[in-house]
Parts: C-alpha cells; structure tokens; sequence
C-alpha cells in the first residue's frame, strides 16, 4: 500500500517548515524524549535503551515531521501522523522544545498537519492526558472536538476527532 502524502511531503506554513527527520536533528529530537518537561503528560523521560533504537529509526521515517522554523532552520519540534493507529483512524501526536512554547508554533505545526491529514482520510484523532490543559487548548484550537475520555497508562486521557469538511 503506497504512504499517503500526508506523511511523506514536507509542509510550509507561514512560519515553518515541516520536513522529514535528518541525521543533523538527532540530537534536539532526543532532547525531546529525554526532557522531564516535555515528557511530563507523555509517561517521563524515555529510557536509554529505547532513544538508540528510536534514534535509528527516524530519520526519514514516514509521518514524523521535524518542526523547524523558516529562515533559520532551527528545530522546534515533532509532530506525526500514524497512519490506522487508534481504531484504524490516523492519530496525531506532537512534542515541542519547552524553549519555543508559547508562540503558537505547536498550534500552527499540528493543525497544518491535521488539514494535509484531513485531505487523504475522513477523520483524524489526537490523545493526550486530562491533565494537559496547554495540549487539549491546542487540540481545541485547531478545531479538534472532544470525542472520548478514558484511563489508559494509569492517567486520565482524553481522545480528540476532527472530520473532514
């Protein structure tokens, strides 16, 4: 089955771009697994053993976009689209550099990816912990609805949905 371009094609927006994983992002994208702030509501710090087998299997990896800012280059953050992930709906998930927080970045990232998603499937799902208030503003924002709570990994999650229009 052929990769939707959804998550392969790289995405511009007025102050991004958002391009697959290189090599040269290796080391901010494993400050994003590592950071105790930006794995707060994402279950902690991810562990040695697993960062070297993410590490190889990023870069180029289908549906990970590296958020960088346009101009400079600088990488903000992740934002994916996997593909049948929750329910057989395209789930996406992002994490962001607690240095660019506040500036809209995330928002503007995840809701071009959202729309670019929306062009090859009907629906897609966000899920992130109750507790994150920041993440379900964004999720909100970027005109995701509530479609579910639930527990899942000990903590109280909550399940966004955005159809196509």
């Amino acid at each position: 089955m052929p990769v939707p371009p959804a998550q392969t094609a790289s995405i511009e927006t007025a102050r991004l771009l958002l391009r697959p994983v290189r090599s040269a992002d290796l080391d901010a994208v494993t400050r994003l697994w590592t950071d105790p702030e930006v794995r707060r509501h994402l279950g902690g710090p991810v562990i040695e053993s697993v960062i070297r087998i993410r590490r190889r299997r990023i870069v180029g990896a289908p549906g990970f976009h590296a958020v960088t800012r346009a101009g400079d280059g600088v990488l903000l953050g992740l934002v994916s689209a996997e593909p049948e992930a929750r329910n057989g709906e395209t789930e996406v998930s992002y994490q962001f550099l607690p240095e660019h927080w506040g500036s809209g970045y995330a928002r503007e990232a995840v809701a071009a990816v959202v729309a670019r998603v929306l062009e090859d499937v009907p629906s897609v799902v966000a899920v992130t912990q109750e507790a994150n208030t920041r993440s379900r503003r964004l999720l909100e924002a970027v005109g995701l609805d509530h479609a579910d709570s639930f527990v899942e990994y000990e903590a109280r999650q909550v399940l966004y949905r955005g159809h196509r229009t």
